[in-house]
Formats: structure tokens, C-alpha cells, sequence
């Protein structure tokens, strides 16, 4: 248990609720970090005192709502030196709403690093030491605004090839960063173009062994640049029934209309030399799914979003700015109760 003098900011209420400052605090880490039915028990066994899983609930939800979209756009890292790259990285991922029509709503993430940040752990495994994170759910408008504000305090279009999106095969994402940075690097995410290109292997050979040393010469081809190559080859072969044929047909679609954003042999010698969206999909699972999407959670529209603000915060390393926000709160507690 920790005593806190009476005269001290941290011993009134603040924000309507009576309970500490300082107790507050730490019921919207709890709150952020996992389920309410868990981030008591968690507060309990930390610092001996009991608080309702609601109580946590009421409190999380009440901070949550000051750190929206506009907050996000705030630059967290410092701006890159020169020569350095900053990658941007964009997904969407579902969670389950209490919406009575299309309950399944999509929170678009966003994630900007640098290339120095990026570390090789093995040769197959790296980390990225300090990353940037925007999280939205809802429509792609005010998610690209704020990734647009965000990209604008890293350099933005004054980045030109410094400047590196890397996106699956997501029309709006691709739309978006070519229109407003049309002068930066697009990568389609080269493992969603691998895995294509098996889904259609996997159609059209019935001999595996076959299916993969001639799965293997493509594979090899697309990171050599000659996707070109990659279509040829594909186009030559005659599906073995109207499965492959439609694999066939989608594949070479889909290299086709990316073809401008498959130069990976480029792409490598580039930054950090990234050419996979794996560091957007881990964030799905780290920020969103970790605390959203656990079984049987469904969410209000506006309690996931505060939820998702407060993990964006975390992320981010700025918690210091929730402790200063409920210091305020506590200032203004203070002041109403003195006059």
C-alpha cells in the first residue's frame, strides 16, 4: 500500500471520480492492458487494494477518450537524419462489435519506423526497436488524414524515395499512399505475393514435389525483379481443371496490376532492406487482438476506440502523457473543491 500526505495533488479524486490520481493511473494501464475482469485482480495482487472490474472499466474508458485521432498524428519519434529511410506500413484487421447489421467492424492500423531502428536478430528474424502507431476504427478517411499529418511530421513527400510503403494488395491502402505520396517507394508485401503464387501451385500441380521445384524457379524469379517472367510462365501452363483455371486467371490479375510495385531486388537495397508487411501484422496482434479480441468480447464502437487509444499510447512510449493528463485532472478537481 502506498500513503499519500493529504496535502499532496495525488490524495483528491479527479475527473468525477473519487479515487486518487494516483490509483487512477494505474487502473488505466491495468484497463488498457487486458480485460476489466482481469486488470482488477491484477491491481489487487500489485498493490493490495481492491477495485471493481467496472470501476476500472468507468475509469479506463473516461481517459481513453482524450487521446483520439488528432493526438495520434503527433510525432512520437525523432525526425530521420539524412540518408535514413522511414517505412509506413497499413492493414486492417476485424473485431466483433454489438452493431446490430455487419457486427464484424474493420480497425485500420498504421505503423511508421526508421531504418536505423532496424535490427538483425538472426538471418531470418529481425526487430524494429521504436516504432509509431495510429489506430482507427472506422472509415478510411479520417485513418488516412491522420497517417497523412503523421507522415508530414517525419518529412512527408519531402522524403521522395526515402519515403517507403509497404502494403499487401489492399486497393484503398495502395490508392491512398500513391495519390499522396506518389513520389515514394510501393512495395507490395513480397510474402502475400509468394503465397499467391503457391495458392495456385497448389491448383494446378498434383505432384507436389513438381508443383514446388517449379513454384521454387518463380519464387526465385520475383525476387530477382522478372515478375514479368512469373506471368509468362504462369500463362503457359494449361490449368489442369476450371479451379486452376480461375487460380490461373487471379494470379496473373493480381501480379499484373501490381507489377510497378514488385522490383524487390530494388527494394533490398533500400533502408533497412525491408520488402514484407510482417511489422503491421504483428502490430494486429499486439495491439489490437491481444486486448480486443479475446473470447466473447464485443465491443461499442466508442469503447473499443478509447480502448485502442490508450494501447496506441502505450505503444508509442509516451505514457508520460497520460499521467500528465490525469495531473491536470487532478488541478482542476482541486480547484473547483477550493473555490
Amino acid at each position: 500500500m502506498i500513503e499519500i500526505a493529504n496535502g499532496h495533488l495525488y490524495s483528491k479524486g479527479a475527473k468525477g471520480f473519487q479515487i486518487s490520481p494516483l490509483m487512477q493511473e494505474k487502473m488505466v494501464f491495468a484497463g488498457q492492458y487486458d480485460i476489466y475482469g482481469r486488470a482488477n485482480e491484477i491491481i489487487e495482487v500489485m498493490l493490495d487494494q481492491k477495485v471493481s472490474a467496472m470501476q476500472v472499466h468507468r475509469v479506463t474508458q473516461a481517459y481513453g477518450k482524450e487521446f483520439s485521432l488528432p493526438e495520434q498524428a503527433i510525432r512520437s519519434l525523432t525526425p530521420p537524419v539524412a540518408e535514413e529511410v522511414v517505412y509506413a506500413q497499413v492493414d486492417g484487421g476485424m473485431i466483433l462489435t454489438r452493431e446490430k447489421e455487419n457486427n464484424w467492424k474493420e480497425v485500420k492500423v498504421g505503423r511508421v519506423f526508421k531504418s536505423k531502428d532496424c535490427m538483425e536478430e538472426s538471418a531470418n528474424r529481425g526487430c524494429i526497436l521504436q516504432s509509431q502507431y495510429v489506430a482507427y476504427l472506422g472509415e478510411k478517411e479520417p485513418f488516412c488524414k491522420t497517417m497523412d499529418e503523421l507522415l508530414d511530421g517525419y518529412g512527408g513527400s519531402q522524403l521522395k524515395e526515402r519515403l517507403v510503403f509497404i502494403s499487401d494488395g489492399a486497393v484503398w491502402i495502395h490508392n491512398w499512399s500513391k495519390d499522396i505520396f506518389p513520389k515514394a517507394v510501393h512495395v507490395l508485401d513480397y510474402y502475400h505475393a509468394s503465397e499467391h503464387l503457391y495458392d495456385f501451385v497448389k491448383l494446378q500441380f498434383k505432384d507436389e514435389a513438381q508443383g514446388k521445384l517449379w513454384g521454387k524457379e518463380q519464387e526465385d524469379r520475383l525476387l530477382d525483379s522478372r515478375a514479368d517472367l512469373v506471368i509468362e510462365a504462369v500463362n503457359r501452363l494449361e490449368p489442369v481443371n476450371a479451379e486452376a483455371r480461375k487460380g490461373q486467371q487471379d494470379l496473373i490479375g493480381y501480379y499484373t496490376a501490381n507489377l510497378e510495385r514488385m522490383d524487390y531486388a530494388c527494394y533490398k537495397k533500400i533502408g533497412a532492406g525491408i520488402i514484407g508487411s510482417g511489422a503491421i501484422e504483428s502490430t494486429h496482434r499486439t495491439l489490437v487482438q491481444k486486448r480486443l479480441k479475446q473470447s466473447g468480447q464485443r465491443w461499442t464502437k466508442t469503447g473499443a476506440q478509447n480502448v485502442l487509444n490508450l494501447r496506441v499510447v502505450q505503444m508509442n512510449g509516451s505514457w508520460n502523457k497520460i499521467i500528465d493528463c490525469i495531473k491536470k485532472a487532478a488541478v482542476i478537481a482541486n480547484l473547483k473543491q477550493a473555490a
